[in-house]
């Protein structure tokens, strides 16, 4: 059985960020993959976005035996479970979020198309406090 490490970056501003964060790590874990480690929980001021809910990001090493697409779509379904029905490419436009689930890296790939970018520039090289917690777990 083979299997893929993959960082991922999760972040939420509303409706009781922390809990939203710690039951999008539950549903990673039971539906995902093992999480390996975890960064330390930070909070943060919204990016590319104006709002006065500031944001509780976390990043985590997992395990999983998912394709690229198919953890996509698992992570897709975890955002609607948790109520993000449209994410910001929808919109066109950054947005206040219950659950943001990003995939940074998987394994050593890089991956272009239309729906999913590996590894995640933005928050790999762009926004600091992306890359520091992220450092934390590689």
């Amino acid at each position: 059985m083979s299997y893929n490490t993959v960082i991922l970056l999760l972040g939420s501003n509303i409706n009781n960020p922390e809990k939203n964060i710690e039951t999008a790590l539950l549903e990673l874990e039971a539906k995902v993959g093992l999480i390996l480690s975890k960064s330390k929980l930070i909070l943060t001021k919204p990016v590319e976005f104006d709002s006065s809910n500031i944001f509780c990001n976390i990043a985590v090493k997992i395990k999983t035996q998912f394709s690229p697409f198919k953890l996509l779509s698992e992570i897709k379904a975890i955002e609607r479970k948790m109520g993000r029905t449209k994410d910001s490419s929808y919109f066109q436009v950054y947005q206040d979020r219950i659950i943001d689930i990003d995939i940074i890296i998987f394994n050593n790939l890089k991956f272009i198309s239309g729906k999913l970018l590996i590894p995640h520039e933005k928050n790999l090289y762009h926004r600091d406090f992306a890359r520091e917690i992220i450092n934390n777990v590689k």
